[in-house]
């Protein structure tokens, strides 16, 4: 786990910059006081923590000041990261078995025979607006799962954004994924259809499909999110089995609304937080959470594949309040 804490820390680099930077006395080694406090607030509200999580946060550190006047900043610090797990607990989203540690992308675990999964394929649907990483995501989703020894195959099913596909098929170049795919412009519904059947003949275990993130008007967006869902219901009553929506960290507090709309049109079971390594807001993990109480399977902390790694609520507290094992 050594490992896995070190990578949220480094993801988390700018979160971790925007507090730390503005809080010497409280990360440092002297006493606590009014100003680190005062420092410490506006540090949690610039990281987008908001003002419940604020609160919570500040009461405890004062209650424990109170008790010891010598109060240190690491001391302070676990505080803080306490606060953060109790919020968060259950925000773990998890497949069938979990994800544990760092992916190694040297070294592949072999995929499954074909034959080794009579059942159907467990149908994740990736959504979320253009800009939110969905793409990549699901390529980088598909390839860990490779990984582990899980037979994948990908739907591109945003047929709608021309570069798309493509970009989607670039990943699969690289990573050497299973992608059904047809042309721009295609009904994505079909293409949905299409790839369940593959997937069930091929034996794979899941099969990820990544959905269109713009048609012409929202309603139309979400008609043809529906429309993919009945389609594949045709196939297997209870898909898709994983509905996550893909939400930019980079836009903090604000795609609280956004999945609130795909939340009451979809029915969302879970989120894909991603772009946190760019952005100093890495606390609006926890105001979503808040709001939705939705669980975060997965976390973008960087550009390759290996950086999409699962949401740990330790990991997560320990290294934004820059706590050391």
């Amino acid at each position: 786990m050594f490992g896995l804490l070190k990578k949220f820390k480094a993801g988390f680099a700018k979160t971790v910059a925007a507090i730390g930077e503005k809080t010497g006395a409280l990360f440092g080694r002297k006493p606590i006081d009014a100003s680190s406090l005062e420092t410490l607030e506006e540090a949690l509200y610039t990281a987008d923590f908001g003002v419940e999580t604020t609160r919570e946060i500040l009461e405890e550190i004062k209650a424990a000041y109170k008790k010891d006047k010598d109060l240190r900043g690491q001391a302070a610090a676990a505080i803080g990261a306490a606060v953060l797990q109790r919020v968060l607990a259950g925000a773990e989203g998890r497949l069938d078995s979990p994800v544990v540690g760092v992916v190694d992308p040297g070294t592949p675990a072999s995929p499954r025979p074909a034959t080794a999964n009579a059942s159907n394929p467990t149908v994740i649907a990736m959504i979320g607006v253009n800009g939110s990483g969905k793409t990549t995501t699901s390529a980088k989703l598909a390839w860990r799962l490779q990984q582990e020894g899980r037979g994948v195959t990908l739907a591109a099913c945003d047929t709608f954004r021309a570069a798309a596909v493509e970009q989607l098929k670039v990943w699969g170049q690289r990573l050497d994924l299973e992608i059904v795919a047809s042309h721009t412009g295609a009904d994505s519904a079909a293409v949905a259809f299409d790839a369940w059947q593959a997937a069930k003949a091929r034996g794979r275990d899941y099969l990820i499909v990544d959905t269109a993130g713009r048609l012409h008007t929202k309603s139309n967006l979400m008609e043809e999110l529906a429309k993919i869902r009945r389609v594949l219901q045709k196939h297997d009553p209870t898909a898709p089995q994983h509905r996550w929506l893909v939400v930019d960290g980079s836009l903090g507090s604000n795609s609280i609304e956004q999945a609130k709309v795909f939340h009451q049109s979809f029915g969302l079971t879970g989120l894909v937080v991603t772009k946190l390594d760019g952005t100093s807001r890495g606390g609006a993990i926890v105001g979503i959470y808040r709001q939705l109480k939705l669980p975060i399977y997965f976390i973008g902390l960087g550009e390759k594949a290996e950086d999409l790694q699962p949401f740990s609520v330790d990991d997560y507290a320990k290294a934004v309040f820059g706590v050391e094992e």
